[in-house]
């Protein structure tokens, strides 16, 4: 499966996160697949309403995200919830056990209605910014390489 994502939503989450630092930040990925289901299109971002965050964690809440995730759904190509984006601030786009743990419970979620969530990490050091995209499958993280 491939991934697109635009570099205006890119730029977006990016100043987003940093505009947080020394904390982590994140937010809900909203997209869709083709039709063949072997390509996602990430087009918005959602920010949480609530969240906790520290420099080596984030915790959001889902107040309101529902009602916005259902605004999505009704546009003329239906949108909705494919994952998760968070940073690590002077960190690598690496998912800890932390991570990991929170993306098994959004895949078993029974709220969630997709079983391959992506998740973006975004790190950044001395303002050098990588970008780490990761997809759930069977139980299992596995980074997106760049073509």
């Amino acid at each position: 499966m491939t991934l697109e994502i635009g570099d205006l939503l890119l730029e977006q989450i990016i100043d987003v996160g940093v505009q947080h630092d020394p904390n982590e930040f994140g937010g809900f990925l909203v997209g869709y697949y083709s039709e063949d289901y072997k390509q996602l299109n990430i087009t918005d971002m959602i920010l949480p309403k609530k969240y906790k965050a520290t420099p080596y964690l984030f915790e959001r809440d889902t107040v309101g995200v529902n009602e916005r995730l259902r605004r999505f759904f009704k546009e003329k190509t239906k949108k909705y919830y494919v994952g998760e984006w968070h940073t690590h601030p002077r960190n690598l786009p690496i998912p800890s056990s932390t991570d990991y743990n929170a993306m098994v419970e959004i895949t078993n979620h029974e709220d969630v209605a997709i079983k391959n969530p992506v998740l973006l990490i975004v790190g950044y050091r001395n303002k050098l910014v990588e970008l780490g995209f990761y997809v759930m499958f069977k139980n299992k993280l596995y980074r997106y390489e760049k073509n």
